[in-house]
């Protein structure tokens, strides 16, 4: 019920719960659009120094362009001018060179010779003849990275002659100001070609992986208008990115910032707009299923736990005090607390009337097993006063019978609850008797019983008791030991498979020549009063006699079918006595 009130709730609450989080969402939206535009300024205000050294260089490479071939043949008069050039106080330049175009430099800035033909910047700018940006890990006079700003050279026929080049250092870069704002580059600030290579940073140029963005290539973003989004750098950082074409379609300037840095997403609401929302929702849940809680399901649980414990078999109540709890769930705990003492009091009752019924049928069953006592003292009187061996004979089998009886209602007598019989004990009782009565000093036995653990119905226990007691004194009266040797006897009850078990009996018959006497009177076809009790008390128990002898060993085998415990009971049952 618990969680059913909770999903109810839930349910109730998340129209308004959604509502939130999406003007939650707007509002972000809106404020990350508006830092992304105010951030776009901040990137052109930002690499405005840097376009203005760039664009310098970029003129400068120009006018060279124009003015350097006429002068070229003159070394001395060449590298001067490229010196002046290279002193300039607004710019310094690493390296001002005229490259011939096979790849040769004599007038330059250091007045030495330089080799370019194998380099592979000056085959791509002599292939492409325009001005290029082109960034090297590390130049010739630097010694570290530099952006080369390259133009083509040609005579007045117009020919192309070779290509100025202006080598600028990225410190040099990183630290320039823009005269007209002062303001600084900020903190991760690139620019790059149209190719998406890096000229410039406010970093090291090997530590760029902050200030680009992870999800898309700087070749990508070399479109004519600024631009702005957020992403993931190549670190893995969340940052707010802005393009600024510096030249379009040959230098872009890229600058990032963290979130908070931008202005965008301050706050746990910015960071995640659907958090307070969220905890709102889960706030008014828990004060709404605390107070169901308190109110009602604790009283119901605790109602609940009483009844189920009644029902299970527990007939201590325990505790149903509502106190505190509605009047409807008050009036529930009297109607069950009621009940309750109803059940118990019938209860009592019947086990009242159990109890002196179980005392009435144990007083029956001692009774009949006495007086069946009494009937086998009566013939054993008789017995003694007979002359007759063949009375004498018959008589004790007829006992025999009679103390298998009274052993049987015995065992019903001592049996609790009256609807089941321990077969095992049974069994020892009646085989433990009859060999108490067919063993004497000159005469002995090599007994054996293995039984399994089976209850069954007095239905089935009586004829099975009856059988043994028959089958046993049968084999008492034919059994046989090898010369000097006392005979064996191997009784055994077994559950085979399911319900099904199987009764085996088992004696020595001796010698060749009494194995035959005893296997020929066993298998007669004349039967006598034994083997037609044997056979009636298999039909009873459902099973069928198997008989054999084999290597001087007689055995009779019974399977049958155990009946459920419950048909005895039924038969002991109100339904029975109706």
């Amino acid at each position: 019920m618990g969680f059913r009130v909770a999903f109810l709730l839930a349910a109730v609450l998340l129209p308004l719960t959604i509502i939130s989080v999406v003007k939650s969402l707007a509002l972000r939206e809106e404020s990350l659009a508006r830092s992304e535009a105010a951030l776009m300024g901040e990137t052109m205000r930002a690499a405005s120094g840097e376009l203005r050294l760039i664009q310098q260089a970029r003129g400068a490479a120009t006018a060279l362009s124009e003015v350097i071939w006429p002068i070229s043949r003159d070394t001395e008069a060449c590298s001067a001018l490229l010196r002046r050039i290279r002193s300039d106080d607004d710019i310094r330049y690493s390296l001002v060179a005229f490259v011939a175009e096979d790849g040769s430099s004599i007038c330059n800035s250091e007045a030495k010779r330089f080799d370019f033909s194998n380099d592979p910047l000056f085959l791509r700018d002599s292939r492409q003849r325009k001005t290029s940006f082109t960034v090297k890990a590390k130049g010739l006079v630097a010694g570290t990275s530099v952006l080369v700003v390259s133009h083509p050279v040609f005579d007045e026929a117009d020919r192309y002659r070779g290509l100025v080049s202006l080598s600028l250092t990225h410190s040099g870069l990183r630290v320039a100001e823009d005269s007209s704002t002062g303001a600084r580059q900020p903190l991760t600030m690139i620019t790059y070609d149209a190719d998406g290579h890096v000229l410039t940073a406010s970093r090291e140029m090997d530590d760029l992986a902050i200030a680009i963005p992870r999800d898309r290539a700087l070749s990508v973003l070399t479109g004519v208008q600024a631009t702005s989004f957020s992403g993931a750098s190549v670190d893995g950082q969340t940052r707010v990115f802005s393009v600024v074409p510096l030249v379009p379609g040959e230098l872009y300037a890229l600058g990032s910032w963290p979130p908070e840095g931008a202005g965008a997403g301050e706050g746990p609401l910015g960071r995640a707009p659907a958090l307070f929302p969220a905890i709102m929702w889960l706030a008014s849940l828990i004060v709404a299923w605390l107070a169901v809680e308190r109110l009602v399901i604790r009283h119901i649980r605790k109602l609940r736990a009483s009844m189920t414990s009644f029902a299970g078999g527990n007939r201590l109540v325990g505790d149903i005090d509502v106190t505190g709890a509605s009047l409807e769930l008050r009036e529930m705990a009297d109607a069950y607390e009621a009940m309750t003492e109803a059940v118990l009091y019938d209860e009592a009752e019947l086990e009242d009337m159990v109890h002196q019924k179980e005392v009435l049928l144990r007083e029956v069953h001692h009774r009949v097993k006495n007086n069946l006592q009494l009937i086998a003292s009566i013939m054993n009187m008789q017995i003694r006063r007979t002359q007759s061996e063949e009375a004498k004979s018959l008589m004790r089998g007829l006992q025999d019978r009679v103390m298998s009886l009274a052993t049987i209602h015995r065992e019903l007598y001592q049996t609790a609850g009256l609807s089941d019989i321990h077969a095992p004990e049974l069994l020892s009782t009646i085989v433990r008797q009859i060999t108490n009565l067919g063993e004497s000093p000159d005469r002995r036995m090599n007994i054996r019983t293995e039984f399994d653990d089976i209850r069954m119905t007095p239905d089935q226990a009586v004829p099975l008791a009856l059988l043994v007691a028959e089958a046993f004194t049968n084999a008492l009266k034919y059994a046989r030991g090898a010369a000097g040797c006392t005979p064996d006897f191997e009784i055994s009850l077994k559950r085979t498979e399911g319900t099904r078990a199987e009764l085996r009996v088992r004696n020595t018959i001796g010698s060749a020549s009494n194995a035959r006497e005893g296997a020929s009177v066993a298998l007669a076809p004349r039967e006598g009063l034994g083997t037609q009790l044997i056979k009636a008390f298999a039909m009873q128990l459902g099973g069928q006699i198997d008989r054999k002898c084999d290597d001087g060993q007689y055995e009779l085998r019974l399977g049958f079918t155990l009946a459920p415990l419950d048909h005895g009971e039924e038969r002991s049952g109100p339904l029975a006595a109706q």
